[in-house]
């Protein structure tokens, strides 16, 4: 499983039999009872501090693990009993309930247990396809990443193969292929659809490593170190495990886990909000557009997304022409083809508000490196180092790069790359507080309509 999924499942499991105890505590004082006490809310929140957070079992044999909660339960129960009767607060409690409840939990604990079990075809289902991985060194430490990740249930990593220099590789090894040299790695992760590296390489071959991470950064793959401490340009570097196996993250998203969801949410709401607000002025804007010119009054355009994939963006159409070729020239100060009325809606940035469905689709976020047209990333891609990094995350309407002044026409390579670098820069310093930095920015530069053509 990838580090995000891997903490969310870890996380249901460690939850889910500590509220298994506390339920079935409440379900017997209701049912014996017929309501709860405060002394039944207590030692629910002592059963709930001991045993959260649960051991991770998914793992172990079935067998294993049943004795393994049952054990635990036992301990728990001696413990309760124990302090209940040194401090008399057994006498809260009456006799049957507590008896009641004691033959009943563990079963509730081990009900839970095996419902998620038999509950991670459906959940591997719901997180969608598993992703491709490829390890490059076919040596012990990248067999055992390989044994590791095949036998770990949290896991939604597929290795898809190797790669390997040495002369003597076999084409393939137990069920996977070899599938080159290491300087055929950046051909290799395209066609697979590869979206983790692991770089299973020893210290000594520092020089070959860097060549190799360098000739990564045309691809939008997250890239992981196995196991020592390597030193280059990190985005979002942090040191983590797999399967059990130490890992430096050397080019990841900052959106994993947590984190995404923290994201996710705050697009949702936010562009919701912002969307019920401009929802009359954006249907007003589209009737001017079309009748001043013609043409669609919505432009689609392909760009790139997250992890490369094209997307289609929606804006309001701004000039005469609506293009989506292989070659086409960005809109400069002064442009013929820009309408009276596009030159308005593109100096109050209002020509982007369509792109709020985007956001919506789960296609765009509010914030994020500006998404280009797919034939001036395909012209960058090849000019700037680093340059496909920056679709390791969605897409944005505005940027950390468009709030320093780096918004509208970029003329030289120059403007592009101090664009990518701040978009970058972004990937390694993101936090949501930095979101609404950029958001409260932009709204005041776009107020001025500065750099907007």
């Amino acid at each position: 499983m990838s580090l995000g999924h891997a903490r969310l499942l870890t996380g249901l499991e460690m939850t889910l039999e500590p509220l298994a105890l506390v339920a079935s505590l409440w379900i017997v004082g209701l049912l014996m009872e017929g309501g709860l006490a405060p002394s039944h809310m207590v030692l629910a929140l002592v059963v709930f501090s001991l045993t959260f957070p649960s051991e991770a079992r998914l793992a172990l044999p079935r067998g294993r693990a049943i004795v393994n909660i049952l054990v635990g339960w036992l301990a728990l129960a001696g413990l309760l009993a124990a302090f209940g009767q040194a401090s008399g607060y057994v006498d809260h409690f009456r006799g049957d309930t507590l008896l009641a409840w004691c033959a009943v939990a563990p079963w509730c604990q081990l009900g839970a247990h095996f419902a998620l079990r038999a509950a991670l075809p459906v959940l591997r289902t719901l997180r969608g396809r598993p992703k491709s991985a490829l390890i490059a060194g076919m040596n012990p430490l990248g067999l055992e990443l390989a044994r590791r990740l095949k036998a770990d249930v949290y896991s939604d990593v597929r290795i898809a193969g190797f790669l390997d220099d040495r002369s003597s590789a076999p084409l393939e090894i137990g069920p996977y292929p070899v599938l080159g040299r290491l300087e055929d790695l950046p051909k290799v992760v395209k066609p697979h659809r590869i979206e983790l590296v692991y770089v299973a390489l020893p210290m000594v071959s520092c020089p070959r490593i860097e060549a190799l991470l360098d000739t990564l950064r045309d691809t939008t793959a997250s890239v992981y170190f196995v196991p020592d401490m390597f030193v280059t340009e990190l985005i979002q570097g942090r040191v983590d495990s797999v399967s059990g196996m130490p890992l430096l993250g050397v080019f990841d998203s900052p959106f994993s886990g947590a984190s995404g969801l923290v994201k996710r949410a705050s697009d949702v709401v936010l562009s919701l909000l912002i969307l019920s607000l401009t929802a009359p002025l954006i249907l007003v804007l589209a009737a001017l557009v079309k009748l001043g010119s013609p043409g669609p009054a919505i432009f689609r355009q392909r760009r790139y997304g997250l992890d490369g994939e094209e997307i289609v963006v929606y804006k309001l159409r701004t000039m005469t022409v609506a293009e989506d070729g292989d070659s086409i020239r960005q809109c400069r100060k002064a442009d013929e083809r820009v309408t009276p009325l596009g030159r308005f809606l593109r100096r109050a940035s209002l020509d982007e508000l369509p792109q709020l469905v985007n956001v919506l689709q789960g296609r765009m976020s509010l914030v994020g490196p500006r998404p280009h047209a797919v034939a001036h990333n395909e012209l960058y891609r090849n000019l700037i180092k680093g340059y496909m990094q920056r679709h390791k995350v969605r897409p944005g309407l505005t940027g950390w790069a468009q709030v320093n002044g780096l918004r509208g026409e970029t003329e030289s390579v120059e403007k592009m790359k101090a664009r990518i670098d701040h978009d970058l820069d972004y990937l390694r310093s993101w936090s949501l507080r930095l979101d609404i930095y950029i958001i409260a920015k932009t709204v005041w530069m776009v107020l001025r309509g500065k750099h907007a053509y």
